[in-house]
């Protein structure tokens, strides 16, 4: 299979980018979640359902494996996100691609959506859109009863708790799921800062909440969440109403559906990506 894999400068950040799979294939643009984290995890579990596209994952701005910048709010914004996807697209010759967007990533992929006709259409995992609703699931999870402050609550509930433990609570239905994800990702080896995560929090991210710019859009764009994904259902229902898109609940599953129930989640996965490919 064909594999490239390199860093492509766009403006101000350099991004770590492997293009995979047919260049005469549709594009399909990975965004991971985060802020921060990288693309490894989902290569290594979405890989195999993506063999009809010519999939790129790439490390957002100041990620994962991507080149480092400073600790600037500045640098960090949804804005700055989407122009490097944009960039992205432009400095691979892509004037048409779709994509695909997890947690944090699927924001961004919305934005882009809105903004930039050549979208075909979008796939959202486990869409993280309200952080205000974020954080009350936080605060729940750290056995608080949850305020109107979404920055309240979420000093409250790390007073109470780490983050990693507090979003293990949300995110992993079964201790094997976790375990699993664990172990795919120290297999990686790819430590990256947390530099886009501490500006984001500085740009007042807890308070966005993207739920007022959702509309129905002409391009398909289809939902997958895990009901047991406590960091994005059942708020996904309220997404999917305002986008007037299809939703696919996977049972029994978490933020990495692909882990929890392979089996379910393939099935509905690729039933989101059937709406993509019709296009071409």
């Amino acid at each position: 299979m064909r594999e490239e894999i390199g860093y492509i400068p766009v403006g101000e950040a350099e991004l770590y980018v492997e293009d995979v799979g047919d260049p005469h294939a549709p594009a399909l643009l990975v965004l991971h979640g985060g802020p921060g984290g990288n693309a490894y995890a989902l290569r290594e579990g979405l890989g195999e359902y993506l063999e009809g596209f010519r999939a790129i994952y790439f490390d957002q701005r100041g990620s994962g494996r991507s080149l480092e910048l400073p600790e600037d709010p500045r640098l960090f914004t949804i804005d700055a996100l989407v122009e490097d996807t944009l960039l992205l697209a432009e400095a691979l010759g892509l004037e048409r691609f779709a994509l695909l967007g997890h947690g944090f990533g699927a924001l961004v992929a919305l934005e882009v959506l809105r903004r930039y006709p050549g979208v075909e259409g979008a796939i959202l995992l486990g869409p993280w859109v309200s952080f205000p609703w974020l954080a009350q699931r936080l605060a729940e999870a750290a056995g608080l009863t949850p305020e109107e402050d979404p920055e309240a609550n979420l000093r409250a509930a790390l007073e109470r708790a780490e983050p990693k433990a507090l979003f293990d609570r949300l995110m992993f239905p079964s201790p094997r799921g976790r375990l699993e994800y664990e172990w795919v990702v120290e297999g990686s080896g790819v430590v990256g800062p947390d530099t886009p995560a501490r500006a984001f929090l500085r740009n007042g991210l807890w308070r966005l909440d993207y739920t007022p710019y959702l509309t129905p859009s002409r391009r398909p764009v289809a939902i997958v969440v895990g009901e047991k994904d406590g960091t994005s259902y059942p708020y996904a229902e309220e997404v999917a109403e305002r986008l007037k898109a299809p939703i696919h609940v996977v049972p029994e599953a978490g933020h990495f559906p692909w882990i929890d129930q392979p089996e379910a989640f393939g099935q509905a996965f690729l039933e989101a990506l059937a709406a993509l490919r019709v296009l071409h």
